[in-house]
């Protein structure tokens, strides 16, 4: 299965990026293919409603940025992973530019599998995320295979860099 993940987090080494590589290394071991994209550091603007996607772009956005190689990687794959920190109450801005960029592309029917992996200093903060997350996949008619968060003392730690292992292989 190809598999690809979206990290949000402009953070190079931070808790996003820990749940990130341990869901890759889980999902590779188990003979998957994953794609990882760093768009929190990408070149990714937000959708502007110029609706040139759907008129004279078909399916191809007007603007010229970084989400031109999201979007072929989407093209690709079977499973899509997105993950983010939680700064204030919903997914981090840099991935919600790249989601509303979505729009471009209409269903995405190659993409079957979903999981989402969400980090952030406290508990209880993850609602508003999820609740996007289920929505979107929902519409989209995408199977949702598993939510993992962490907060605090769990970011980074051996067990829960573990669990996120033992998840990707199954998924």
């Amino acid at each position: 299965m190809n598999i690809l993940v979206l990290n949000g987090s402009p953070r190079k080494n931070g808790n996003t990026a820990a749940m990130v590589e341990a869901f890759k290394e889980g999902a590779e071991s188990a003979g998957n293919a994953v794609t990882v994209m760093n768009v929190g550091r990408m070149k990714i603007a937000g959708c502007i409603a110029c609706e040139y996607c759907h008129t004279k772009g078909n399916g191809v956005c007007a603007q010229k940025d970084d989400m031109a190689e999201v979007t072929a990687e989407l093209k690709k794959a079977d499973m899509l992973v997105l993950a983010a920190p939680i700064y204030y109450f919903t997914m981090c801005g840099q991935l919600q530019c790249t989601i509303d960029r979505f729009y471009a592309l209409g269903r995405m029917d190659n993409i079957k599998k979903t999981a989402l992996l969400l980090s952030s200093e406290s508990p209880n903060v993850y609602d508003g995320a999820i609740a996007q997350y289920k929505d979107m996949i929902g519409y989209l008619g995408m199977k949702d295979v598993g939510i993992i968060t962490s907060h605090g003392s769990e970011n980074k730690s051996g067990k829960k860099l573990a669990e996120i292992k033992e998840f990707a292989r199954g998924v």
